[in-house]
């Protein structure tokens, strides 16, 4: 058990009160309780700074401060949750093809975490945007594996090293999510792949507003000035916000982010009209 983690603040931030044991039931609870707890958001990067990724950090940021993060963050702390629960977690990194052309090559932007259990190998991923896993899935290759939200499959892919490929069920279509080996990973490689994802100008993460969170019978997400709300049925309903406030309100409503007055006008005011204009187009 980590003598760095505070696991009844954190299992306290995510409203856990069961039981405490490193079994396959515990790791479903657990990661559908941050999942649902815990925003998918980018404000740190939208406000210039680059997020930190040491434990004391991120109990600052997402459990004492009540914020959420991306991959790097979200994710980061749901390892070392696990790992305080006597979990055997392995930490991978995997390249996003979510919404990318098949002949558009990715660098290793995300991270996602592999469990052993008794009952076989599981793969855990609290922190992919508006499609973030509720609950974790076996690994199994060429099989539907069910979570509490939208199917999902993983298919080997091969390579010089063998890689699978994460894919989500929306409809009845297979999308392609990330493509990842099992290859740990370092705290020195995620500090590399935070800073470029959090810095570089052609990010996505530096140039829009993204928040997301399951909700147990929808999915809510923001990307910049378009609020959808998408029930497990598939229909949407999309909210176009017009203004600084409207969108600081749905960040509160939705996924708990509170906004000074202050942290309104640097964050989304320098970026409003050129949201405004991606919407209108």
């Amino acid at each position: 058990m980590s003598a760095e983690f505070d696991l009844d603040a954190y299992l306290g931030r995510i409203g856990y009160t069961g039981v405490r044991a490193p079994t396959l039931d515990v790791l479903k609870a657990i990661h559908y309780a941050q999942a649902l707890k815990v925003p998918f958001e980018n404000l740190t990067v939208l406000a210039k700074s680059p997020p930190k990724l040491d434990a004391a950090s991120l109990h600052s940021k997402i459990i004492d401060g009540g914020q959420g993060g991306y991959c790097f963050e979200v994710n980061a702390l749901l390892a070392s949750a696990l790992d305080a629960l006597g979990f055997e977690v392995t930490r991978l990194m995997g390249r996003v093809r979510w919404k990318t052309p098949e002949d558009v090559a990715t660098g290793r932007t995300h991270m996602l975490l592999h469990v052993a259990l008794p009952e076989g190998p599981y793969l855990a991923d609290a922190g992919f945007g508006g499609i973030t896993m509720t609950g974790p899935i076996p690994f199994k290759t060429d099989a539907v594996l069910e979570t509490p939200h939208e199917p999902r499959r993983l298919l080997s892919v091969g390579g010089a090293v063998d890689t699978y490929e994460l894919q989500a069920k929306l409809g009845d279509t297979w999308a392609p999510v990330y493509q990842f080996s099992m290859e740990a990973q370092a705290a020195a490689d995620y500090e590399l792949s935070n800073w470029y994802t959090a810095t570089h100008p052609s990010s996505i993460f530096v140039q829009f507003l993204i928040a997301a969170r399951p909700e147990a019978d929808r999915r809510v997400t923001l990307f910049n000035t378009e609020l959808t709300i998408r029930g497990r049925d598939g229909v949407a309903q999309v909210t176009q916000l017009t203004t600084v406030d409207e969108i600081a309100a749905a960040l509160a409503e939705h996924f708990d982010l509170h906004l000074s007055a202050a942290e309104r006008d640097a964050i989304l005011a320098p970026h409003l009209d050129g949201w405004r204009a991606l919407s209108a187009n």
